[in-house]
């Protein structure tokens, strides 16, 4: 299911959208380097990566879409940013990554 949620994830991203190539480009290599991440966290904290997943994909969805709502997405990287709190000892370079993800969301021109 958490490898479902990513390949929407990247789907979404090659989609036609406002964002810039560059923006493109990055969260690819970032979702790629989550879906690395989240892949040996499933095995000892499902529920936290399945939280990740979610959380990134509605970040996704909510910073891609036509007509964005800041709202939303602030919403939604909040959430994602929450998702990961507890993992900040055991998981680092999660962390870090799900940070970066937030960031290059939050950075779209919003």
């Amino acid at each position: 299911m958490i490898r479902d949620t990513l390949a929407k994830i990247e789907v979404r991203l090659q989609q036609p959208s406002s964002l810039k190539p560059e923006a493109r480009a990055e969260l690819i290599a970032l979702v790629a380097t989550l879906k690395a991440e989240i892949a040996g966290l499933s095995e000892t904290h499902a529920d936290a990566a399945q939280s990740i997943a979610g959380f990134t994909q509605v970040s996704t969805h909510e910073a891609t879409r036509e007509h964005r709502d800041p709202a939303l997405l602030k919403h939604s990287l909040d959430g994602l940013s929450a998702s990961v709190t507890r993992l900040e000892e055991s998981h680092p370079r999660l962390v870090a990554v799900v940070n970066s993800v937030c960031r290059t969301l939050a950075n779209l021109g919003i």
